[in-house]
């Protein structure tokens, strides 16, 4: 913590906010357009004080560490380090992660790196990789193209890249642990993973090459091969060009998501920058939160067979899940995104792009396609393997509304959907819809966060089920496990534990101004939300006793009566 509250004490987040954007004083605070999305309105607020930001429309907020991590692209350690150079502060020593897995990050990453000028120069200065050029030229991909995305080629070889890094002194063990080689049947031997193969590499959002994907130019299977998980590389938590275009997708305010490499490049050779490509694996929930980092919307754009519509299917599945507002472009003729921009055009593909289907829309067709819907059974199956999606949209009035359009689409009485809804759905820990927070709960975080000295008293009055119920009720549960734990924490600590829906809510909260908190203030809080959390137990105990009564569970009908009326109690003593 010393390290960081230093860095918060000296960093200014006025200073940091103005090179991304011009900020104008207004009262107390500083407004300016937000860096992170596209608006004409001035909706990003800045308090100097406090040390914190929000913007207003796209709900992104935190403090000094939050704002270079989301505009730089940076994870915490390496936003730490950015500020820390920057206002002088020295850091300790790394104690948290270990010299040796440190090394070998750096050891693979160097290795990364010579293999992909070893691919590039074969692709160039070799009579083999020429046939490669060749292939790429033929797919219509440009020399300024291949040069920019540093494509390469693996020669069709058993030892050629073993050979090369042996000759360098560097061990084929070390290669292996890079996924660029393969053990073979004798100890100590190895083979090249990658032989006669045009070369992809991948990068991290900062440029720095992660793993590689290859295309087979000798009809070896499988057609495509990619990098297996390595210590810089995982499957499914990387975007092919993200390091290229993430500034074109925030500019857009959308993102297209395609399926391959080839896809990807000609889209861009094309002239629409605002496009990424899934490595060829399926969508996972790691792309989707990478995605939404840069852009609400996103259009998924798959090839146009039976195999590329059920993989869209789950695309926008997964993007309901993480927030993110989606559609699907099926391109006409079975046509991948490649073969309709190199027979159709930039033009063409814009102009459908526009009409790209509502993810919603594109659920309930795939759903009811080929299905004998006139048949009662049938349309429930349907309609409950519908709602699970719906159910699990986290902006509530975003599911209200699809919960309208699906029951039109599928003509079924509105209210019988929404009962099923609510039969299914169960508040999951840890989330929250978007009602605000109460004015007791939004004052008495505020105090917990900024006024260290009084938290010792505040805690000293909390009992277990103050918070029950409430909207903020992750929040004091976190808040509460760190000061049982004899930690400090500042806004940044329970960012870490929170998902996206409370941050923007807590980061709102602590942005409105407060007069001098007093202990008093803080305590009468407690008593309004302790009272609150009675009185919500009280009406759930009453809504349940309705529903034994009706199914004449009398016992269990006693049982709860004494609790209301022990609640009940409780709550005229309070009052």
């Amino acid at each position: 913590m010393e390290i960081i509250d230093q860095i918060r004490q000296v960093a200014n987040i006025l200073e940091l906010a103005s090179q991304y954007t011009t900020l104008r004083q207004r009262g107390r605070k500083h407004v300016g357009l937000c860096p992170f999305h596209s608006e004409k309105t001035p909706s990003f607020t800045v308090d100097g004080e406090k040390g914190l930001f929000h913007c207003f429309g796209c709900g992104v907020g935190g403090d000094v560490f939050s704002l270079v991590m989301e505009k730089e692209n940076l994870t915490f350690p390496e936003a730490l380090k950015t500020l820390a150079e920057r206002y002088h502060i020295p850091l300790p020593e790394q104690k948290r992660i270990s010299p040796q897995v440190l090394k070998l990050e750096e050891q693979v990453l160097k290795v990364n790196e010579s293999a992909l000028a070893f691919f590039r120069k074969n692709l160039t200065n070799t009579p083999e990789g020429k046939k490669g050029w060749e292939y790429l030229r033929k797919r219509g991909l440009s020399e300024n193209i291949i040069q920019d995305f540093k494509l390469g080629y693996a020669l069709n070889a058993w030892d050629a890249l073993v050979s090369y890094f042996n000759n360098k002194g560097v061990s084929s063990d070390l290669l292996e642990k890079a996924g660029l080689v393969l053990p073979g049947k004798k100890p100590g031997e190895y083979y090249d993973r990658f032989r006669g193969r045009v070369i992809f590499p991948i990068f991290d959002l900062n440029g720095k090459v992660l793993g590689f994907g290859g295309r087979t130019l000798f009809d070896a299977d499988p057609k495509y091969l990619n990098s297996p998980d390595t210590p810089l590389y995982s499957k499914g938590r990387h975007l092919y060009g993200f390091n290229v275009t993430k500034e074109a997708i925030r500019s857009a305010g959308e993102s297209i998501l395609v399926e391959g490499y080839t896809d990807f490049l000609s889209l861009v050779q094309s002239g629409i920058a605002n496009v990424v490509a899934s490595l060829g694996t399926a969508f996972t929930p790691y792309q989707a939160a990478l995605a939404l980092r840069f852009a609400s919307r996103m259009t998924i754009n798959y090839d146009g067979d039976q195999a590329g519509r059920t993989a869209a299917f789950r695309a926008v599945q997964i993007g309901f899940e993480k927030g993110l507002e989606t559609s699907v472009l099926v391109l006409p003729e079975g046509l991948d995104p490649d073969g309709f921009i190199q027979k159709k055009g930039k033009d063409a593909y814009a102009r459908l792009l526009e009409d790209a289907v509502p993810g919603l829309k594109y659920i309930l067709d795939f759903s009811v396609e080929g299905k004998r819907m006139k048949i009662p059974e049938v349309k429930t199956r349907i309609l409950r393997g519908i709602l699970g999606i719906i159910d699990a949209i986290p902006d509530a009035i975003v599911r209200s509304e699809y919960l309208k359009q699906a029951a039109e689409h599928l003509a079924v009485d509105e209210s019988v959907v929404r009962e099923l809804s609510t039969q299914k759905v169960l508040e999951k820990p840890g989330e929250m819809n978007d009602r605000l927070f109460l004015h007791a709960e939004k004052r008495l975080l505020q105090i917990l966060i900024e006024n260290k000295g009084l938290r010792p008293y505040i805690f000293a009055e909390i009992q277990e089920d103050d918070f029950s119920g409430l909207q903020s009720e992750p929040v004091f549960r976190i808040i509460c496990d760190l000061f049982g734990k004899d930690i400090d924490f500042i806004f940044h600590d329970l960012q870490k534990e929170m998902g996206p829906s409370l941050v923007r809510h807590l980061s709102r909260a602590m942005l409105e101004a407060g007069n001098p908190a007093t202990l008093e203030e803080a305590l009468g809080c407690l008593a309004a939300l302790r009272l609150t959390s009675r009185e919500n137990k009280v009406k759930q105990i009453q809504a349940e006793i309705a529903r034994l009564e009706k199914s004449g569970e009398r016992e269990k009908v006693r049982a709860l009566m004494l609790q209301k009326q022990d609640l009940i109690k409780q709550i005229m003593a309070m009052e």
